[in-house]
Order: structure tokens, then sequence, then C-alpha cells
């Protein structure tokens, strides 16, 4: 019993020994395996690695600069517009960008970018060893976006000056590549400090905002060498993820990063402990400058250059035998724009326009000042971008509908500036289509520079220029002058007097004119019925000058739009330019001859280096005689000093020697005012971009009430700054004694006895054909007509 129970535990013990080397060496087996298989993996990894280091290096996956065109990198630089008194009006640029040099860094900027995303870069060639297998098994081995703090500034750098590429599944592993490679040959070409200036001129700091300067002058108003150390912390705790930690849209995360990036500079010795923590406790404040393409003065200005300036990149060429890029170039334009003048029309068309959208709300409280017009609105709505964009993606009309009424957070343009609101796209239309718009330049009658160009009230929210060639409105009044040259152009005696009459055209199919108060009982000279607008006697005037040498004229003093060849040319029916009607009135100031504007006078190259001088335009015909120019300066002074545009004087204490004419169009459309000064010629226009939106009262919608205001207000900034006193101490010319007898006249005279002043007269009505000498009453004798004359 004994010797079998022996021989059954020793066959147990044969038997789980013997299993327990079987298991041995299946699971040595199986480690061999994993290790055949590890090794050939690896094997396989490198080798694919090598392989397309190999490619990239050699540029068969894509041209890879090599180290010379490494040496003449540029960053893309914006071109820069400047004022004809060398301010900067603003920028042409791709992404918002703006270079400094090293030694304009602050050493807390430099050291907290060191501490936060590479501590050993002026340790290094570029690329960081110790980090190297943590970048390769992240981003190479585990296709991770994230190179888990491997890449170094030079790295970053190499991206940021070439970015990446697609490459389908292998897009990471061969960028990465490629960055090393780049890397290496930077280091290579530049010493650390030009790299680490280089890198902080083109890293992006979100916003659309590239490099440490356009970045602290976008957040903090100020240059990069004027940052704070909690400010610099700030910005670079950006770097990390631009807009998770965007210190305008989320204040609080920024203050988490711009606290570890202080910790991190406190870690590796960059900042004492004291300084750092002082640091901490400040809560982020910024100074916000919304930098973009709207930003800046003269924005309608420089958009309107802007085609100009492309087509002269176009046609010019860099020494390298490239096009030269106005978006990249960093070409600088200087243009006759005086910024102190500029912007005080901006400050007058923001305040005037302010006080006037008010009255505007007013005057139509709880209505839609389209609201008896509905293909208003829906004109606008089909005209809207957001409108246009879903009729191009196929949408129904339906469809359509049902997206513009669904309500979207948008900045929108309020009394109170912009504010970001929930609304719909429907709604944003209906918004807009209230405000009314304006348009103001003023030029130089001597030489055609131009000084100030105002395009609109808000060129971010209304990019529609009411200044440029194809913006033509109905211009009211503001013709008449031209029609009164032609006329005395044509011998017409300034002083012979014509009668207000109303009067009915029977070959303009009943055409009866009317004016806007009850004067048709009176007789005006040429001076009197220009100094008060008289329609009908414009009319009259019209048909001494005749229409075809009224449209002659227009055409040499500089109009180049269409005109009808009809009697409402006189009462301005014609449809013209903000830019043509200041042009044609210079010519009133400058002696009858035309002037042709100008705004570019030299572009320059990025080193400052003179690329193309332009000089001032010589063109210039005698449009009117001297002495007709000079007399229609003498009668528009009456407009000012007694005639529609009086309040100039006594509203806005305007003393300067100056002229001008206001007009208003049908149904209060279109308010103007055209002023002459002997150095200025300003034109100022309102109304709304549809012309069936409009004030229904001519008292509030005249020219007078609208357009003039903006030109007061800016004069009267410009008479405050004692720089200009050259403007506003300027003289007109003494009339020539022979012109002052010819205009030495009464502006009307009573076109009634004595009896129908004291009873009355009844205005009869005349009717005739336009073109028609008017018949001239018999003369009749009698007591009273001796006793008392007309």
């Amino acid at each position: 019993m004994k010797d079998r129970r022996m021989k059954f535990d020793f066959t147990t013990r044969f038997r789980e020994t013997w299993r327990q080397a079987w298991h041995s060496f299946q699971n040595r087996t199986t480690l061999r395996k994993i290790g055949y298989i590890a090794v050939a993996f690896i094997g396989v990894s490198v080798s694919g690695v090598l392989i397309l280091f190999i490619l990239t290096w050699t540029g068969a996956l894509g041209h890879l600069p090599d180290k010379e065109e490494l040496k003449a990198v540029e960053n893309p630089l914006a071109t820069e517009v400047y004022s004809a008194d060398s301010v900067l009006l603003g920028r042409y640029f791709i992404q918002e960008r703006s270079n400094v040099n090293y030694a304009a860094l602050p050493r807390h900027v430099v050291d907290a970018v060191i501490a936060t995303e590479d501590i050993r870069f002026f340790e290094h060639s570029g690329i960081d060893r110790k980090s190297l297998l943590r970048v390769m098994i992240k981003s190479i081995l585990l296709q991770q976006e994230s190179s888990g703090g491997g890449s170094t500034l030079t790295q970053q750098l190499a991206k940021n000056l070439y970015p990446r590429r697609r490459y389908w599944l292998f897009s990471m592993p061969i960028n990465k590549i490629r960055e090393m490679i780049l890397a290496a040959r930077l280091e290579a070409v530049y010493d650390k400090e030009a790299l680490l200036a280089l890198y902080l001129n083109t890293v992006p700091f979100g916003d659309n905002t590239y490099g440490i300067e356009a970045a602290a002058q976008r957040f903090y108003s100020v240059h990069a060498a004027a940052l704070t150390v909690d400010q610099a912390a700030v910005l670079v705790g950006m770097l990390k993820a631009t807009s998770y930690y965007n210190p305008r849209l989320h204040p609080e995360r920024a203050v988490q990063r711009r606290n570890v990036v202080l910790a991190q500079m406190e870690k590796y010795n960059k900042l004492p402990h004291a300084e750092a923590a002082a640091a901490q406790a400040l809560p982020v404040k910024l100074f916000y400058n919304q930098i973009s393409h709207h930003s800046g003065l003269a924005p309608y200005f420089r958009e309107y250059i802007r085609e100009e300036l492309e087509e002269w990149c176009k046609q010019h060429t860099k020494p390298n035998g490239k096009s030269y890029n106005l978006y990249t170039d960093g070409l600088k334009i200087y243009t006759t724009i005086d910024s102190r003048l500029q912007q005080y029309a901006e400050n007058a068309v923001d305040h005037q326009m302010a006080g006037l959208q008010k009255r505007f709300k007013e005057h139509w409280g709880s209505k839609d000042p389209w609201y008896n017009k509905p293909a208003v609105l829906e004109n606008a709505l089909r005209r809207s971008e957001r409108y246009r964009s879903l009729a191009r993606q196929g949408l129904s009309q339906e469809e359509i509908v049902r997206a513009m009424q669904e309500p979207v957070l948008m900045n929108v343009l309020t009394e109170e500036g912009e504010k970001e609101r929930v609304m719909s796209p429907y709604d944003s239309v209906r918004h807009y289509l209230r405000f009314l718009q304006a348009g103001m330049l003023a030029m130089d009658p001597r030489q055609g520079a131009i000084r100030v160009w105002v395009g609109g009230i808000n060129h971010h929210f209304f990019q529609y220029d009411h200044v440029r060639e194809n913006t033509r409105r109905q211009i009211g009044s503001t013709f008449k002058p031209i029609v009164y040259a032609a006329a005395l152009e044509q011998g017409v005696d300034p002083c012979d007097f014509v009668s207000a009459a109303k009067t009915e055209y029977t070959n303009v199919e009943g055409w009866k004119p009317e004016n806007t108060e009850e004067n048709y009982d009176r007789k005006y000279s040429l001076t009197g019925g220009l100094a008060y607008s008289v329609n009908t006697v414009s009319v009259r005037v019209l048909e001494k000058a005749g229409i075809g040498n009224t449209i002659a004229l227009a055409h040499r003093m500089g109009i180049e739009s269409d005109l009808p060849a009809v009697p409402a040319i006189a009462l301005g029916a014609a449809n013209i330019s903000m830019i043509e009607m200041v042009r044609a009135y210079t010519c009133f100031v400058n002696n009858g001859k035309t002037t042709t504007p100008y705004y570019i006078t030299a572009i320059h190259d990025h080193t400052g280096q003179s690329l193309e001088v332009f000089p001032t335009p010589d063109k210039s015909e005698q449009a009117m005689s001297p002495e007709t120019a000079q007399m229609m300066v003498e009668m528009l002074k009456h407009t000012v000093n007694e005639g529609t545009a009086a309040s100039l004087r006594s509203r806005y204490g305007i003393q300067n020697d100056i002229a001008g004419k206001t007009g208003t169009t049908q149904s209060n459309a279109d308010g103007w005012f055209i002023a002459m000064t002997p150095r200025l010629v300003i034109g100022s226009w309102v109304g709304a971009d549809d012309p069936r939106i409009r004030f229904r009262k001519t008292s509030l919608g005249q020219g007078a009430r609208t357009a003039m205001p903006i030109v007061g207000d800016f004069l009267h900034q410009v008479n405050n700054d004692s720089r200009f006193a050259s403007i506003s101490q300027a003289r007109f010319p003494a009339l020539y004694p022979s012109l002052a007898k010819k205009l030495s006249c009464d502006l009307y005279r009573s076109d009634s006895n004595m009896f129908q002043r004291i009873f009355g007269k009844k205005n009869k009505e005349e009717k005739r054909a336009f073109g028609e000498p008017e018949n001239e009453k018999k003369k009749k004798g009698g007591f009273l007509k001796r006793l008392f004359g007309r």
C-alpha cells in the first residue's frame, strides 16, 4: 500500500514537472514571438520613418526650402497707407502683422516665451533630443496632433513660415519631419536672437493677429516694447490655444493661463517670487483695439484706392522679377489725405448723424419708414449676403425665409456702438434699413488734392461708398450754380430781374415747377434767385442759358455723368456723384479752370526706398471765363450770408470767407451742401441707401438741416485749430470794381403794386411752352402807375 502511494506521488510530481516545463517552453516561445514581432514592428517603423525622411529631405514630397532660400525669408508684411502729414491711416493685409526687432523686445517677453514654450531654446540646435522620443511616440507612432511639448521654438517657427500640408494618412509624421529638417537649417542660418524675433513676429495670437507687436496693439493698444510683465504673460499664455485662452472671449481662462506662465517664469528663475505673486494678483484688463481692414482713418478712401494699387502692383516687379503683392510686401503708400482734417470730418459725421438718426427715429415713431412701401424691405432682404448665400445653396424660397428668421448671435451696430445681440438675419435687415447714411469730401481747389474722404457712417457695417464716381444720387439745387454760370456765359445780366411766377409748361407734359415758399409775386436778380434757391426763377434762367449750353458747361467743369436734356435739370433732376460735384465747384474758386482730383503722391517699398512718385496733375482747361467764376463765388456768398445756408453762420459761428449752395431732392430723399472756401471745397450728402426711405417733412429733410450741419461742425473744429489758420483766415480775392458794379442790385423786388400788396394779389398761373420767349406786357400809363411805379 505504501509502495503504491509512493509510486502515485512520483507519477504526479513527474507529470506536474513536465507540465510546468512544457508551459515554460510555451511561454518562452510566446515571448520570443512577441519579441520578434516587436523587433519587426520597430524595424518597419524606423525604416518607414527613414524612407519618409529621405523623401522629405530630397523634396520628393514637396518643395523644401534650402539654406539659401531661408536666408532671404521674409514675413508677409502689411502695406501701410500714410496721410500727407505722415500719419498711418491703415493697412492692407491678409493677416494683421507688424515686425519688431529683438532689441526692442522687453526681457520679460523673451523670458515668458522661453520659460513656457522651450526652456532649452538657447542650448539645442533646433531639435530637443530629450523630447524627441516623446514626440515620435505621440505624434508619429500614435498619430496624435499634440507633440507632447517636444516641438522647439525653431520647429514652431518652421511651421509658421511654411504651414503644414495634407499627406493623407501620413500628414503628421511627414510634417513633423519637415519641421525638424527646416529647424536644423534655420539654426544654421540665423543666430538665436534672430530666430526668437522671427518666431515672435510670425506666431498667431488669435483674432486674426500675428506677431507680438500686432498682438500688443490689438489687446493693449501699446507697442510690444511697452508691455508689462502680466500683459506679456497673458499674450504668451495664448500661444497654447489662441481661442481657448483669448482674454477678450474667456477672461477667466486667460487669468489661469497667465498665472501658469508667471509660475513657469518663477520656476526657471526668470522672475522673482514677489514679482510673480504681484503679477498673478492683478486682474486681466484689456485696452482692446479693433484692428481690421475697417480700422483706422479714412477706411472708405483706402478701399477706394485698393483696386488702383492692386493694378499698380501687377504692372511693377521686384528685383527678383516677381510682381509686387499689396498684402504681403509691406509697401508704403503716401496720399494727399490730411489726417487732422480727416479726423475732424469723421468726428463731424459721427456727431451730426447721431443726432439726425435720433430725430429720424422720433419722426417715424413706431412706424417703419417703408410702412407703405413693402417692396423696400423685400428688395433689401434679397440683396442681403445671408439671403444670397442661402440661394446659392439651392434652398427654396420657403426654406430661405425660414432660415432668415432663425435667431443667431451677431455683432450689431446700435446707437451706443457695436454690440453682440441675438437677432435673426431678417430682423437685422430691418434694423439696418432704418439708418441714414452720409458722405463727405474735401478737395484743394487749386491743385485737386483730396484732403478728406468720408464715404459713409461706419465702414464695418456699411461698405457702400457715397463719394466715389459710380455712386450717383439726385443732386437737387446744388446744380443750380452751373445753370446760373451758363447764363452768365451767355451774356445774361446778373441784375436782370426774373419773375418767380408759377408757370405750367405745355410742351413738357404740363410740368409745373413750384417753390418751397409762396414767393411767386416777386422778381429776383440772379444773385437773389440763387441765394434763395427759387425753383421757378432757376427754370427761367435755364431758358436764358439754354439746356445744351448748360450741359456742355457741366461737362467742361468735370461732370462725366449723363445729364438729361430736360428742363428739370435746372432743379437738379440729374444723378451725379459727390466727387464730380465737388470737382465742378472747384472751377468757381479756381478762376474758371478745371481741377483734376488726385490722392496718391508716392509709393515706397518696405525699406523706405522710393518706387514711384506721382506728380501733381497738370491737366486743366478753362471751363468758364474768370469773370463768370468770380461773380459766381460772390453770388454764392449770399447763400451763406442771407440765403438758405444762413444758419451756417448763426448756428455754428462760421465767420470764414465762404460761399456755398444747399440742395434738397424730390420728397427729401437727398440733402446736399457744397461749400467753397479759398483753400477747400467741401461737399456733404445725407440720405438713406434706398431713396424711398426719407423724412416726410422738408423742414426736417432739407439739405440745410441734414447735410449742411456736417460742414458746419467740421469747419468749427478746423477754425479752433490754430494749425489751420491758412484755411480759416483765407479770403477770396477782391472782386474787380467792374464786376462788383454788375452785381450791385437788390436780391429781389415785389412784382405787385401798393394796392395788390395791401389787399393781396391773386397769383395767376401762366401757361406757355418751355423755351418760348415770355410775352412782354404792354406798358400802361395812368395816375397810379406814375405815382407809385411798379
